[in-house]
């Protein structure tokens, strides 16, 4: 009987997350442009979302910005971290807290923050305030990633490695870097994640004609969202979907070929 409700209440945490989805996705294929009235399937939003400018430039910034931004904030916050490292417990706990800072601060602060910073530097808003403005709060979440890892690691390794002739920067590559590297991966991951997600820093660091996916979506809810958007939205989420089974699947096999060993 225990058994039977663990799993009813499982099922209905999982429609409760899913259906949402489910849902956008019976929308888009939905002939009517009005949602609420299912007219027949069509696959019609799907072929014009590709004749959409406004959508298409909005992915191309979503994609591109989360990609470099978070590129840019994982090696930021790996050399931070390598260099808190060597410092004292009482440092490191100090300069890690107000890293955090930006992490509890409210978004609505920091982009606004941002905001009368570039414009006081005399920064034009648009894409570039936005790629800056994103590695800057995307930094602190991959050093929460790195960090605990980094320090889980045994300096021995390092220090035989360079007792054996090799350089510093040799013995981080072979020695240190794979043992972080899965940490390094979710805090990019991660980083990408929260980019492509953010609305709120991004409409305040974003310039005229110069839009990511929330802001565009935000911008056609005056009027209306196109049902091309529930394309669009179905095509990220599944695309999302195959790299998570893929990244399950990749680990699995790691699993595997450790017992193996």
């Amino acid at each position: 009987m225990i058994a039977r409700l663990k799993t009813i209440y499982l099922a209905i945490i999982f429609l409760f997350l899913y259906a949402p989805i489910g849902v956008l996705i019976a929308q888009s294929f939905n002939a009517s442009r009005y949602r609420g009235y299912w007219t027949g399937f069509t696959f019609q939003w799907y072929e014009s979302l590709f004749t959409k400018d406004r959508i298409l430039d909005a992915l191309y910034n979503t994609v591109s910005i989360g990609i470099i931004s978070a590129a840019i904030a994982t090696l930021l916050a790996l050399i931070t971290c390598l260099a808190l490292r060597e410092v004292g417990k009482k440092s490191r706990a100090m300069f890690m807290s107000v890293a955090n800072v930006p992490v509890l601060n409210a978004d609505i602060v920091t982009g606004i923050s941002l905001m009368l910073l570039f414009l006081g530097m005399g920064m034009r808003l648009g894409y570039g305030s936005i790629l800056l403005a994103h590695v800057v709060f995307n930094v602190p979440y991959v050093m929460l990633c790195i960090m605990p890892q980094l320090l889980e690691l045994d300096k021995s390794y390092y220090e035989a490695a360079l007792d054996l002739g090799a350089s510093p920067f040799r013995a981080f590559i072979r020695v240190v870097l794979p043992e972080i590297r899965s940490s390094i991966f979710a805090g990019f991951l991660l980083a990408f994640t929260m980019s492509a997600d953010d609305f709120i820093i991004t409409y305040f660091t974003r310039g005229a004609g110069v839009d990511t996916l929330p802001t565009e979506i935000y911008s056609e809810l005056k009027l209306g969202i196109h049902p091309e958007m529930y394309a669009l939205s179905t095509l990220v989420f599944l695309t999302i979907a195959i790299f998570v089974i893929l990244f399950a699947m990749n680990r699995k096999a790691q699993f595997k070929a450790e017992d193996l060993i």
